[in-house]
């Protein structure tokens, strides 16, 4: 990776065709990154090693994104149906009518933030009340931030204040500034960005003084020595807790950087590294599918995904992310159908399921 010091300037996004094709890109990267590192998810290097040797394409029998691709959905359809006009209100709304108010699948709401934003929002708390638990600081606001910088191609401060307001529901603190610096990194990539580009717009949009960006630029210096000096750089050694979002974004663009924004030497490195794999792996599909498009996607691991099966958010079951990347650029309802709510497929999506439709987004703020 080149080196910071100087950078060169976002571009303008493109033509709307190739935008579809980055935005497909972003949530096809994320969820194929997210099924190849749900295997190695809590692992160390040695382990992963001493199990399957290199892991060099899926090892599960039935590869499927987790609840890192079906939380990049739900915020994917809050955007198709609020856009730019979105508010925490919305946020909380649809977290009650999505999530929290329904009968929950095996995951069980997944993560340790979004098991205490949803106790919180039963108990009755609001956004930004809603978010005080003690994983506020976790990486499941990372996990969800890729649609943001596609809705906002080209512009990473809409992104990330996008993000922000997703977030106030269910994080704080570290835990926005890893969301916010996805969703900028994901914003620059969609217009070609080279990678160190992308990395400084994920940079400028958090606290320099922040533990995401001190993890941040010591993981993308280290990023030429390879996958091992990025993981020394930022994995705090002995603590337990793999979701930190300082640590698991960083290791993100790491893998990123250290891949020079190629998709997939990226998603190996990010899985291979162990950690929170699935939601590194993700990041780093979302960062270089957006930067690379949807045909640097090897075929063989695109061709696994299918509808989300609603495993963790049973709303989200039958929606397929290549449907949901179509709604969140220009054209996009369009050439993907009618935009409907979870678990209900348009025309355009790829599963069917009892829910209602969501309201036509051209009304609240999505771009035409």
């Amino acid at each position: 990776m080149a080196s910071t010091a100087c950078i060169p300037s976002v571009p303008a996004p493109g033509d709307a065709a190739g935008l579809r094709e980055r935005a497909r890109g972003a949530l096809l990267g994320l969820a194929v990154g997210d099924a190849l590192g749900a295997p190695a998810e809590n692992m160390k290097p040695s382990e992963i090693r001493a199990r399957w040797g290199r892991i060099t394409g899926y090892v599960a029998e039935r590869p499927s994104g987790t609840d890192d691709t079906e939380y990049a959905i739900f915020s994917g359809l809050l955007l198709a149906r609020h856009g730019c006009a979105l508010t925490p209100a919305h946020v909380e709304a649809a977290w009650h009518e999505w999530i929290a108010d329904r009968e929950e699948g095996p995951f069980r709401g997944a993560g340790f933030s979004e098991r205490g934003t949803l106790e919180n929002l039963r108990r009755g708390l609001a956004a930004p009340i809603s978010a005080q638990h003690r994983h506020a600081w976790s990486d499941g606001l990372a996990m969800r931030a890729a649609p943001h910088g596609v809705f906002a191609a080209g512009r990473p401060a809409e992104a990330a204040r996008l993000v922000a307001i997703d977030g106030s529901v269910s994080h704080d603190g570290e835990g926005i500034y890893g969301g916010q610096a996805v969703a900028a990194g994901v914003a620059a990539a969609m217009t070609g960005a080279p990678a160190v580009a992308v990395v400084a717009s994920a940079l400028a949009v958090v606290p320099e003084d922040s533990w995401t960006a001190r993890c941040l630029r010591r993981a993308v210096t280290a990023a030429h020595l390879g996958e091992r000096a990025v993981r020394s750089a930022v994995v705090i050694g002995g603590y337990p807790w793999t979701d930190l979002a300082p640590e698991a974004v960083a290791l993100a663009f790491g893998a990123y950087a250290a891949a020079d924004g190629d998709f997939t030497d990226a998603v190996l490195t990010a899985v291979n590294m162990g950690r929170d794999a699935d939601t590194t792996a993700a990041v780093a599909g979302a960062l270089a599918g957006a930067g690379r498009g949807v045909s640097a996607i090897p075929a063989e691991w695109a061709s696994a995904i299918g509808p989300a099966r609603g495993t963790c958010l049973p709303a989200m079951a039958g929606h397929h992310v290549l449907d949901v990347a179509d709604l969140l650029v220009p054209g996009g309802r369009a050439a993907g159908g009618v935009v409907t709510g979870p678990g209900r497929a348009g025309h355009g999506t790829r599963g069917p399921g009892p829910a209602a439709p969501v309201p036509d987004a051209s009304a609240a703020g999505v771009r035409p």
